[in-house]
């Protein structure tokens, strides 16, 4: 039994083809990782995983801004949706930006000591709440897309691995001793340091738009775009997507309780239960959950799409403050 995977069983990537190859290519090539969980689980639906790889290469990799700043952002969105899968991951890469001490003080849990730093992790954090007094930013006006969209790229990818995959980022967590997130993190170093060249991931989407204003015309915007138009609903009926949408209305960023009357019944909504808890809080979906939900046509492909509509709707809820502060701007 796999200790990486949740509720999946995803193709070996030595048995990729087509698009998917292309992703596991591009990660080997940008990312460092040609076999990075965090995108093997999503193999099972290349429309899904493309647009996510997308998002993620043109802001965090190839986007404007630092590298240290762009992890730090996504190490405050992933500690504030309490995903330690990707918290650890954050902290290894920030020790292949050669930033090893701040990556200490993190693992640590303590607070940047260059204020800068502290701003764009705080910064991070807030994302999580929907219209969170986001501005000024914590850098230039020119790196706001790719910090963006490497915020916004985020929160998708904490749910998917917070719902799909353990906490174990290598196996037995040994990520959290300090000379193997130091090591792991100095073998990607050369990868992590060389610049990339914006734009070559538009090439595995299916369709390329102009995005969402704050993305400012870069290739962040069809990134996002294609992710957006990824994520349909077609798997739940018009009354479990109108559940999903008044509970994200009405959804303030905090984390749900216990007792949580919105959560839809296993019983009589298991999709749009599926859908609310993969938006509000991955990490407590269970078996349970998935068995209620799935039939026999229910395949791989089929909850991963599932995942990703109630994954992106928490997202869309968030981008909405940033496409109101743009609109703003434009004004």
């Amino acid at each position: 039994m796999s200790t990486t995977f949740r509720f999946t069983e995803p193709l070996p990537p030595k048995a990729a083809t087509g698009r998917v190859a292309e992703v596991y290519e591009q990660l080997a090539r940008d990312f460092g990782i040609d076999k990075a969980p965090t995108f093997v689980v999503l193999s099972s639906a290349p429309e899904i995983l493309a647009p996510t790889w997308a998002l993620m290469r043109e802001s965090l990799i190839a986007g404007a801004g630092s590298r240290t700043g762009k992890e730090l952002a996504a190490y405050g969105v992933s500690h504030a949706n309490k995903c330690p899968f990707c918290v650890d991951a954050h902290t290894v890469l920030l020790h292949a930006t050669g930033d090893h001490a701040l990556a200490e003080r993190l693992a640590r849990g303590e607070r940047p000591e260059n204020e800068e730093h502290a701003r764009v992790l705080s910064w991070g954090q807030h994302t999580r709440v929907p219209g969170a007094g986001l501005m000024p930013y914590p850098f230039p006006p020119e790196h706001a897309p790719a910090y963006i969209g490497t915020a916004l790229s985020f929160h998708f990818i904490n749910r998917i691995v917070s719902s799909l995959l353990t906490e174990q980022l290598m196996p037995g967590n040994v990520q959290r001793w300090r000379p193997v997130r130091s090591l792991a993190g100095r073998s990607m170093a050369g990868t992590v340091r060389r610049t990339a060249v914006p734009g070559a991931a538009l090439a595995l989407l299916d369709e390329q738009a102009a995005g969402p204003a704050w993305a400012a015309g870069t290739t962040v915007g069809p990134a996002y775009a294609a992710l957006r138009a990824a994520a349909g609903a077609d798997l739940l009926d018009e009354d479990e997507q109108a559940v999903v949408r008044e509970t994200l209305w009405d959804w303030d960023g905090s984390h749900p309780p216990l007792s949580w009357p919105a959560l839809p019944d296993r019983r009589e909504q298991p999709g749009a239960r599926l859908a609310v808890l993969a938006a509000l809080a991955p990490y407590r979906i269970t078996q349970e959950d998935v068995t209620a939900w799935r039939r026999p046509e229910h395949t791989d492909r089929c909850l991963v799409r599932l995942v990703a509509f109630g994954a992106f709707a928490a997202v869309d809820r968030i981008e909405s403050s940033f496409t109101l502060h743009a609109a703003r701007e434009r004004s």
